[in-house]
């Protein structure tokens, strides 16, 4: 059997965000272990090395939504399909019952469909999960009968929204995702949720009170989990943020 090479690059497209790349690399260092990675332009997007944030990010939010609806299947909204760590621990949810995962970039949902990435074939085969190539924040600022989430159904609501794209949102990979963040944007996002229902988000740095008032002029409640995972590349402790808020009741929800 042929060795695998220690570094392999296994796509690379132009995107209107930049150069896009999939790249394969065997770390010596780390008993060679396989990595995989994505780089964007300038922007090292993910690593398969340490994937515990992406993970969290799913497990806190569906927990919350678990708690919020308990006993009902989970019609789930996941921002960004990178290497499809928080969309598969989304699934290991017994309660969910579907899964939309938006992403931008259609390479990105090709890689998962011919299996050119380790967890695309069993995304892929779960009837649950769907993948819709579309701007993930153009599509939260959707009002009523214009296209959203789920193309086939304008208007549908869901029961939480687990967002991992930008590296905060104070430090985006496009600045025109900057509207989102505001109360106004995020009063369009809180619009596509259930009332109750659980709006999650992956944030590199650490809580910031400004987003934390911005959630909080939206939605019912809202808390900052900070995340600690091991960083074998720096041989330290790192640690990111996962915001978790709950849509306000019936009533008090902000017009979409």
């Amino acid at each position: 059997m042929q060795a695998k090479r220690r570094f392999e690059e296994l796509d690379y497209q132009k995107t209107p965000l930049g150069d896009l790349i999939l790249r394969r690399r065997i770390l010596p260092a780390l008993d060679d272990i396989e990595v995989y990675e994505i780089i964007l332009g300038d922007a090292f997007l993910m690593t398969s090395l340490f994937t515990e944030v992406e993970q969290a990010l799913s497990r806190l939010g569906l927990a919350a939504a678990k708690a919020a609806f308990p006993s009902i299947p989970l019609d789930v909204v996941v921002g960004g399909l990178g290497l499809g760590y928080t969309a598969r621990a989304a699934l290991e949810f017994p309660e969910l019952g579907s899964l939309i995962v938006v992403d931008v970039l259609a390479p990105v949902i090709d890689w998962h469909q011919r299996g050119l990435v380790p967890l695309g074939p069993g995304l892929t085969a779960d009837a649950r999960c769907r993948f819709v190539c579309g701007d993930f924040f153009q599509l939260a600022l959707a009002r009523g009968d214009e296209p959203s989430f789920d193309p086939l159904a304008p208007g549908r609501l869901y029961h939480a929204v687990l967002l991992d794209i930008d590296h905060s949102p104070s430090k985006l990979l496009h600045e025109g995702n900057c509207a989102f963040y505001t109360p106004q944007g995020l009063g369009r996002l809180a619009a596509h949720l259930h009332p109750g229902g659980v709006f999650a988000l992956w944030s590199d740095d650490p809580p910031d009170a400004g987003f934390i008032a911005s959630l909080n002029e939206v939605f019912a409640t809202c808390e900052a989990h900070v995340v600690r995972f091991h960083n074998p590349h720096q041989q330290r402790e790192a640690a990111s943020t996962v915001y978790v808020a709950l849509a306000p009741i019936v009533g008090m929800m902000p017009p979409i």
